[in-house]
């Protein structure tokens, strides 16, 4: 199967190993480099209803890259389009993962990127996709990105972790969530009062068990400086 090899320390590429026949998926634009032996194609993985859910959705291009290597042996390189770190995590049939906006970077052949719909609470008010959001499902490696460095956290019974809806990368799909303002104590109007004057917006809060993958920036508010 594929290697996947995350190199590099700032920015880092995603260091792809293929063996004859092997190939993997990326978003649109994604490849930086490969070996003579490989071969990139566009592609709208999983029919035309699919890839425009995934544009709609998720703001992933409707045609993803597809890198197979069918002359032999090869590697590539793979970037994100935003500076920042990359996660590699294991996608099984038992772990699947849900995704935010633009964190797909690439997975192997045995992943697939489906629609899958949101909460209301999500759908209304959150940055991840509106009512229909993506999810990695089958059996392999997936590679997600974000924007500055990445943190995982391990998600358990009884505390449960409330993130930035800005920071929010992927997660297990099996962990329960819902989208809102930070809790206060001070009843509706006190939370609305305390997220202006905080500079804290909208948050998500999961529960169960599983793991929440984050990242440092907010791509939302990061507006170079004219001129350069």
């Amino acid at each position: 199967m594929p290697v996947f090899t995350v190199t590099g320390e700032i920015d880092p590429f995603l260091h792809v190993s293929l063996r004859k026949g092997e190939r993997i998926f990326c978003e649109s634009g994604a490849m930086v480099m490969m070996e003579e032996p490989l071969q990139v194609k566009g592609q709208m993985r999983g029919g035309f209803g699919r890839a425009l859910l995934r544009r709609l959705a998720n703001d992933e291009s409707f045609f993803q890259q597809e890198i197979e290597a069918v002359g032999g042996d090869g590697d590539c390189l793979l970037s994100p389009n935003l500076p920042g770190a990359i996660e590699l995590l294991d996608v099984s049939p038992n772990s699947p993962y849900t995704l935010s906006d633009s964190s797909f970077l690439a997975a192997e052949s045995g992943v697939e990127i489906n629609p899958r719909l949101n909460t209301v609470g999500g759908g209304l008010f959150g940055g991840t996709g509106g009512f229909v959001i993506m999810e990695a499902v089958g059996h392999g490696k997936l590679a997600v990105s974000g924007f500055g460095s990445i943190f995982s956290l391990d998600v358990t019974p009884g505390r449960d972790i409330v993130i930035d809806n800005n920071h929010a990368l992927a997660w297990s799909s099996n962990l329960l969530y819902e989208v809102g303002m930070p809790r206060t104590g001070g009843g509706f109007f006190g939370s609305i009062v305390n997220s202006v004057t905080s500079g804290e917006g909208l948050v998500i809060r999961f529960r169960g068990q599983g793991k929440v993958v984050i990242c440092s920036r907010n791509k939302t508010i990061f507006q170079p400086q004219q001129g350069q």
